[in-house]
């Protein structure tokens, strides 16, 4: 619950500084500090020092990565309230108010103005251990993106007959096949120490579809999926919910996949969705259904990951593994999906 709110302070964050704006009696002022840590304590103490009261004042940043969580981690635990949002309502806010400057200064005025208006949800900080498992995931894909990089070059230089760099590009790969390899049993481990993170791994491993590489990806972005009210919200969380272009009687764009949301949780669902087409046994009735309604292939993948969005909250919501027998009709029509 949200107290009586008598400020409000946006925060621009970037890797070495941030820029905040304080708006309070209808005036706005402005300051940057360090992003280290001596640099969050002194913002703490100039809000002190400008009658700003943790349980009176809401802070509102960009989700920017480590960069924003580290300093709306550290404000939260000192009793601030927060809110984390999504880059795209602010680029939105911003051109409702026709923005034309782009400047570090300005985005925190707008911050500022949007959490006025707007007042967003507050920003609970994940656990440790769902930070720290993210961190583990990201590290993987990068790997994972090196890995297929390199191969990329090898055929390359296979092509060209460039021997030696094939030699030296396959012990490159070589490295990074056994750093993968490391890496993988590193979050097999986490999760199994961790008994929240091994009773939902086990629940979403149940969907026909979802391996281990998804199930960790899906818990380390979506964190805890019991934080969502509906399939519904998870759905739009990831970005797979439907956009329509209706308008009178000229308008009648094809609808799409919002695409607005959790771009890397998305890309996790895209192969297992295609999976799923095939061997989940409600996904494939479900497709065939659409398919045969003349829907075009990317745009029934694009449904079943939505579909995917749903069983994922419901075997975590419900705590029980997946059952191809269970309504999950019924369930799509209750969360709108």
């Amino acid at each position: 619950m949200m107290n009586e709110i008598t400020c409000v302070v946006g925060i621009d964050v970037a890797k070495r500084k941030f820029d905040i704006a304080l708006l309070i009696n209808n005036k706005i002022k402005t300051r940057v500090f360090d992003n280290t840590p001596a640099g969050h304590k002194a913002f703490e103490d100039w809000l002190t020092e400008r009658s700003a009261i943790p349980g009176q004042t809401h802070l509102c940043m960009e989700a920017t990565g480590p960069y924003s969580e580290v300093l709306a981690t550290k404000l939260v635990t000192d009793g601030w309230q927060v809110s984390v949002v999504n880059p795209a309502r602010i680029k939105g806010f911003a051109q409702s108010e026709l923005a034309r400057n782009k400047t570090d200064r300005a985005d925190a005025t707008l911050l500022a103005r949007f959490c006025m208006a707007m007042r967003p949800n507050l920003w609970i900080p994940p656990p440790i251990e769902w930070r720290e498992l993210r961190g583990w995931v990201d590290r993987l894909q990068a790997l994972k993106e090196m890995h297929q990089q390199e191969s990329n070059r090898m055929e390359a230089h296979r092509a060209s007959e460039q021997m030696q760099l094939v030699q030296d590009v396959q012990i490159h790969l070589d490295w990074l096949n056994k750093q993968i390899k490391g890496l993988e049993r590193n979050i097999n481990d986490h999760i199994d120490r961790h008994p929240d993170l091994k009773r939902d791994a086990e629940l979403l491993g149940s969907i026909p579809g979802i391996g281990d590489t998804t199930v960790a990806k899906v818990l380390a972005y979506a964190g805890d999926i019991r934080r969502f009210t509906n399939a519904k919200a998870l759905a739009a969380f990831i970005g797979v919910t439907p956009r329509q272009r209706l308008s009178g009687s000229s308008v009648k764009g094809r609808t799409m996949m919002s695409r607005t949301g959790h771009s890397d949780l998305r890309r996790a669902l895209y192969m297992p969705g295609m999976v799923a087409r095939r061997h989940n046994p409600v996904l494939k009735i479900f497709g065939d259904r659409l398919s045969d309604a003349g829907l075009a292939p990317k745009a029934v993948i694009g449904a079943v990951m939505r579909k995917l969005a749903q069983l994922i909250y419901g075997v975590i919501k419900s705590e029980r593994p997946f059952d191809a027998n269970f309504n999950h009709s019924a369930l799509a029509i209750q969360d709108g999906i």
